[in-house]
C-alpha cells in the first residue's frame, strides 16, 4: 500500500512596520497564511515582531530568531561563509568526538517541525539564505509563494507562458552555486561555472518566451478588438472577493468558484444573461493581491488590457472583510498602474449577506453611491443587471442601417451590436432602425455600404 506523503508544514514571520496597526497585520499574516495553504502547505503558527524595518541580516532580531530556530530545530546561528581555522589538537579532538554514537533528542509522538519559513515581506536573496541558515528551514518569502501559486494556478497558454516569465526573473538572483563550486571545462561555455551557465540559461529562454509571448498576445489582440464596439464591463478587485461568483451568477457560465486565492488567473469573457439587446459581455479578470509582486503585473498586464479597454469596471469587495478599505486601494493603485483608472466604474460591496445591520448602515454612509449586494441573492444580481443595462442605455444613440439583399450575412452582427427598432423592406433591401453605441453603429453602417 502506497504510503501518503505528509503534507508540509511551515510557520509564518510577520514584521509589524511603524504605522501598521494590529488589526491590518495580523489580516495581513492571515492573508499569507490562506496563500500558504493554497500551495498545499500546513500552517502551524508565527512569529511577529515590531521593527522600524526589515532590513539586516536575517530580518528579525536576534531574540526573534533564536525563538524561530527553536521551533524549527535550527542553530539560531547564521554562520559566516568560511569556517574558522582551527588548531591540530582540537582537530584530533572533533574527529574522536565524531565517532562516538549520537543521542537523538526523543521528539513528542506526532510532532513534525516546519519544513518551511514564509516571510510576509520581499526579502533579499541573502537574507533567505541567512534565516536558512539560522533555522535549518527552506525560507520563501511574500513574492516567492504568490508566484508560486500562480505558476500552479495558470491554464491558458498566455498565461503559463507570462507566469513562467515572472517566475524566471524571481529566480535568477536566488540561484546559488553548487557546493564543488565546479567549471565546466570543455565544449559549450568552457570556463563557465554552473551558476553563470544557469543564469544564461534563464536569459535565453526569457527571450525564447518574451517572442512567443508577444505572439499570443497578437492574437488576442484580435479578438479584444474585434470586440472593441460591443458592451463590456470588467469585474476587478482583490482576490477572493467574489468575483467568480458574481460572474457566475451575472453569466450563468460554469466558472471556477473556489474558496482559496487566486483560483483563477485566465480571463473569462461571457454574455450577460438574460440576453441583451446590443448583447453585453462581462470579463472576469485576475484578482489583485496586496504586494503584488511588480513582475506580475507587468506581466499580466494583457490580461488587465481587459479592464482598461471595457466601458464599465465594477470594484468587487468583501464587504464582510473588516480590512476592505486597504483592499480596495490596492485593486484602484494597480488599475492606476495600467492607466485604467480613468475608465467609468461602480463600487459593488459584495458578501453583504454577511453583515449585520449595523454593518450596513456604516458602509451606506461611507459609500453612499456603492451597490450592496450578495451574489448569493437572485434579486440583487438581477437588479446589478438593470443598473449595468441603464448604464449603457444613457450612451446609446438611435440610427438607420440600409442592408442590401446582397450582403445580409451581415445581419447576424447588426442583431448582437444593435437594438433592432423596427425592419422594412424596399427595392434595395432590408431598411433598420437601430439603436444602440454611436461606435458600433458608425462601424456596421461601413460594413454594410462594403466599406
Amino acid at each position: 500500500m502506497e504510503t501518503k506523503k505528509p503534507v508540509p508544514r511551515a510557520i509564518l514571520v510577520g514584521i509589524q512596520l511603524d504605522g501598521v496597526d494590529d488589526v491590518a497585520h495580523e489580516a495581513s499574516l492571515k492573508e499569507l497564511g490562506r496563500l500558504v495553504e493554497t500551495l498545499g502547505y500546513e500552517v502551524t503558527g508565527s512569529v511577529s515582531q515590531k521593527r522600524g524595518g526589515i532590513g539586516g541580516l536575517t530580518v528579525l532580531g536576534s531574540g526573534k530568531l533564536a525563538e524561530l530556530a527553536a521551533i524549527t530545530g535550527g542553530t539560531g546561528v547564521v554562520g559566516g561563509w568560511t569556517a574558522p581555522q582551527k588548531s591540530k589538537a582540537r582537530q584530533r579532538f572533533e574527529s574522536a568526538e565524531a565517532t562516538l554514537p549520537e543521542a537523538p533528542e526523543p521528539e513528542p509522538e506526532g510532532a513534525r517541525r516546519p519544513e518551511f519559513v514564509i516571510v510576509d515581506h520581499e526579502i533579499s536573496p541573502s537574507q533567505a539564505r541567512n534565516l536558512e541558515n539560522a533555522t535549518g528551514a527552506q525560507v520563501l518569502d511574500r513574492t516567492g509563494v504568490i508566484v508560486e501559486i500562480f505558476h500552479r494556478h495558470a491554464r491558458s497558454r498566455e498565461a503559463r507562458l507570462q507566469v513562467e516569465m515572472a517566475r524566471l526573473k524571481y529566480m535568477a538572483p536566488r540561484l546559488r552555486e553548487s557546493a564543488s563550486g565546479s567549471e565546466r571545462k570543455r565544449g559549450v561555455g568552457a570556463g563557465e561555472s554552473d551558476l553563470d551557465l544557469d543564469r544564461r540559461n534563464i536569459r535565453d529562454r526569457l527571450a525564447e518566451l518574451k517572442e512567443q509571448l508577444a505572439n499570443v498576445q497578437r492574437d488576442s489582440e484580435q479578438r479584444r478588438t474585434a470586440r472593441r464596439d460591443q458592451l463590456r464591463v470588467a469585474l476587478v478587485g482583490y482576490t477572493n472577493a467574489g468575483k467568480s461568483s458574481l460572474m457566475r451568477a451575472l453569466t450563468g457560465s460554469e466558472v471556477l468558484v473556489a474558496d482559496q486565492l487566486f483560483a483563477t488567473l485566465d480571463t473569462t469573457v461571457r454574455a450577460l444573461k438574460p440576453d441583451a439587446k446590443p448583447r453585453v459581455l462581462i470579463s472576469d479578470t485576475v484578482g489583485f493581491i496586496k504586494q503584488l509582486p511588480h513582475d506580475l503585473v507587468a506581466s499580466f498586464k494583457s490580461t488587465l488590457d481587459e479592464a482598461l479597454e471595457a466601458s464599465l469596471l465594477l470594484f468587487v469587495v468583501d464587504a464582510s472583510d473588516p480590512t476592505y478599505e486597504a483592499q480596495l486601494e490596492v485593486s484602484r493603485a494597480v488599475l492606476h498602474e495600467i492607466g485604467a483608472d480613468v475608465v467609468p466604474s461602480r463600487l459593488i460591496l459584495n458578501k453583504i449577506d454577511r453583515v449585520d445591520a449595523e454593518g450596513r448602515a456604516a458602509l451606506l454612509a461611507r459609500h453612499p453611491d456603492a451597490i450592496m449586494l450578495s451574489s448569493k441573492s437572485p434579486a440583487d444580481v438581477a437588479a446589478l443587471r438593470e443598473t449595468i443595462i441603464a448604464f449603457f442605455e444613457a450612451s446609446m444613440v438611435e440610427g438607420e442601417l440600409v442592408l442590401p439583399y446582397t450582403r445580409q450575412g451581415l445581419l447576424g452582427d447588426i442583431y448582437e451590436s444593435t437594438r433592432v427598432l423596427s425592419e422594412d423592406f424596399d427595392a434595395t433591401g432590408r431598411i433598420l432602425k437601430v439603436r444602440g453605441l454611436p461606435g458600433a453603429i458608425a462601424r456596421l453602417q461601413r460594413a454594410v455600404a462594403g466599406g
